[in-house]
């Protein structure tokens, strides 16, 4: 099969597509054509050699979600047949025309999506609806907010947000503010080249009840003035670097949850309980139209790098998609 595969790190140009050899199922897993990818900023970082693939595996395939069909099930998998339309989160693996997973970490592509469409929706929706609310206990009537809302997660947490009957505060970089405003933001703040602390406590002077970063840098001190009391921050992200001053004082006047996550490192067991509860509870809601995939535009396999420099520049709202011929 074809897939993009990195030999070394560094920018865009590492990015190189090659035969490999086709996966197998084991037993309790199904072999998906892939139809299509999307980008996550995970995917730069290991291309630059800073977020490898945890299972170390050989070739060095990056490529955190997928969308397409069942090829072939292993001899005890049960819950898909072959041509079923389904999606999923990886490790890594995406970025080729044929992926193996286990048979629990998939979804079933709702009937109203299209198949390319759906490659915008595993990884992003279920790292929002785990960190809001699983992780944030975000619940109808509260607020949330939202770091990068015109990011793939952040226009996922918006619609979850508002699914959910919770309000939601999003900051976005210029000529972002529209996207997330139809999506349904009740508030909508500018990051850069304005300080967002102000208008946040203005708008809301009890504070927001869970805080979904992506960011980190300087923003984890506005966010501990910004939570309100017992609030929780739930850091998914460290877009703007990982070391920064804090004001632990705060941490502790507040009595303030602070949750580090991602979805990537954590154990199968773990990944396939997340799934599961995600599908019973909101892959319905794609069918109601509360729920859809947000994309910015779409590329095919062969030009990989071209995508990766559009992610990098920061120039996408929403998900970019990559078809996979």
């Amino acid at each position: 099969m074809r897939a993009v595969v990195l030999h070394s790190h560094g920018g865009p140009e590492v990015l190189t597509i090659e035969d490999v050899a086709d996966p197998i199922a084991g037993p309790d897993e199904v072999v998906v054509r892939i139809a299509a990818t999307a980008l996550n900023r995970a995917d730069l970082l290991q291309r630059m050699g800073a977020y490898p693939d945890p299972r170390g595996l050989s070739p060095e395939i990056p490529g955190l979600e997928f969308a397409g069909t069942v090829e072939s099930v292993g001899q005890r998998a049960r819950m898909w047949k072959v041509g079923d339309r389904v999606m999923g989160i990886e490790a890594g693996g995406g970025y080729a025309q044929r992926i193996a997973t286990h048979e629990r970490q998939l979804l079933a592509v709702p009937a109203g999506i299209d198949l390319i469409d759906a490659a915008a929706i595993p990884e992003v929706f279920l790292t929002a609806w785990d960190a809001l609310v699983l992780q944030g206990g975000l619940t109808s009537g509260r607020w949330a907010l939202v770091h990068a809302g015109a990011s793939g997660v952040g226009t996922a947490a918006i619609q979850i947000a508002k699914a959910i009957g919770a309000r939601v505060a999003v900051t976005v970089s210029a000529g972002k503010a529209t996207l997330c405003h139809e999506l349904g933001a009740d508030l909508v703040l500018q990051r850069s080249p304005h300080t967002w602390l102000a208008d946040a406590t203005a708008a809301v002077p009890a504070g927001f009840d869970v805080v979904l970063d992506v960011i980190g840098g300087e923003e984890v001190d506005r966010n501990l003035q910004a939570v309100a009391l017992k609030g929780t921050i739930v850091q998914v992200g460290l877009m703007g670097g990982g070391r920064t001053p804090v004001n632990v004082g705060l941490l502790l006047a507040k009595r303030v949850r602070w949750v580090g996550t991602t979805l990537r490192t954590r154990p199968i067991e773990e990944k396939v309980a997340v799934t599961r509860r995600f599908a019973a509870e909101m892959l319905p809601l794609f069918d109601s139209g509360a729920l859809r995939p947000v994309i910015d535009r779409r590329f095919p396999l062969d030009q990989i790098g071209e995508a990766h420099r559009v992610m990098e520049s920061n120039a996408n709202a929403g998900k970019i998609v990559v078809t996979v011929p």
